[in-house]
């Protein structure tokens, strides 16, 4: 087992995260494959599967999403806001970070790749709905995968999950105006209420329903029981509601991605630059301030990682399965885990560098 230089035991990067969290990016690889093949070998599936939409909605899209982001909003205890009052520091500079920075760093470094830079690489109309698709993930911050990076820093459990609140309540109102003008700063038109209705179907509804769960099921079966038995039991079906999103995705993506394998590799490049700049933002800005680093470092993965399912559904919702945004952020998540597990060995070698929690209140 490793040790930091207080001869505290430090956890492996890998330890605690699950098999589907461990080699995250490898399913979605292996999704890759699968849909396209799908789409090619039998094309009859996915297009039976497109006729079944509502108000221009995908059903099956709409369950495999909803699978995805209940199991995550369940777990959210909004009673831990109240514990903001223990680190007011750190949380300002997750909330300033995730939503007057974060979303228009994206817009701004995706733009300068996709628009300028690859432009000879990429046709216009297809790198501006890649753009769409940076901008979906940017104005959505992390409020799931972040429990595991928090963890594998040696993150203050509670204040992250005040964190991961906070942010939550946040998207609720904020997600819809940003998306709605880097879109339209971008050329790209999309009609408030579809974007008010994504919000709707992939935030207030999930949200509201884990909310009305959690609270019931710990009043009637108490909180170990939540705890130990529930969540454990519906936690399959986050990855498998990802898993089955991404193949059905890519069945029809298939095309692109055959004539066009090198834009994985440009899209990927903005993301990751735009990753480690909001990391390093929000981790210096933390250290300049003598945050702890039970708090910084959980309070700058939620902004460096993003709420991936939230911007598939997104881009699936505002402008196809089809949709170069689609395919965009799906490429967010290929590139999420192995970029994370970077800057979780980043902020474990530089925690002598930040105060203690004594200190800090000292």
């Amino acid at each position: 087992m490793k040790r930091e230089r207080n001869g505290a035991e430090a956890p492996g990067i890998r330890e605690g995260m699950g098999l589907f969290e461990r080699y995250l990016s490898l399913w979605v690889a292996l999704a890759i494959v699968a849909g396209v093949a799908l789409g090619q070998l039998a094309p009859a599936v996915p297009a039976m599967l497109s006729r079944f939409e509502y108000a221009q909605v995908s059903i099956p899209v709409a369950i495999l999403i909803w699978a995805m982001i209940f199991p995550m909003m369940v777990q959210i205890d909004f009673s831990s806001i109240l514990g903001v009052r223990r680190q007011p520091k750190g949380l300002v500079i997750t909330t300033a970070v995730n939503w007057l920075i974060k979303p228009f760093t994206m817009f701004a470094i995706a733009w300068l790749f996709l628009m300028v830079v690859f432009a000879p690489l990429i046709p216009a109309d297809l790198a501006r709905e890649y753009l769409a698709g940076a901008i979906l993930l940017g104005a959505a911050p992390c409020t799931a995968m972040v429990f595991v990076w928090s963890y594998l820093t040696r993150g203050d459990p509670a204040y992250t999950l005040v964190q991961v609140a906070v942010n939550d309540l946040i998207l609720l109102v904020a997600f819809a105006p940003i998306v709605v003008f880097l879109l339209g700063i971008s050329d790209i038109t999309v009609p408030w209420d579809t974007v008010a209705l994504s919000v709707v179907l992939y935030i207030v509804i999930p949200l509201a329903a884990g909310y009305l769960t959690r609270v019931t099921l710990i009043r009637r079966r108490g909180i170990e029981w939540f705890d130990n038995v529930f969540m454990p039991r519906i936690g399959a079906v986050t990855p498998a509601g990802l898993i089955l999103t991404l193949v059905l995705l890519f069945a029809f993506q298939g095309e692109v991605i055959l004539a066009s394998p090198l834009h994985i590799v440009l899209i990927a490049i903005p993301l990751s630059v735009q990753t480690f700049l909001v990391f390093l933002i929000a981790y210096g800005w933390a250290w300049g301030w003598r945050v702890p680093h039970s708090v910084a470092a959980p309070g700058a993965m939620i902004g460096a990682s993003n709420f991936f399912e939230l911007a598939v559904a997104a881009a699936i919702a505002l402008f196809g399965l089809q949709s170069g945004a689609a395919l965009a952020t799906v490429v967010g998540v290929l590139v999420e885990v192995p970029l994370m597990l970077a800057l979780v060995k980043i902020a474990n070698r530089t925690r002598h560098r930040f105060p203690a929690a004594e200190e800090a209140r000292g």
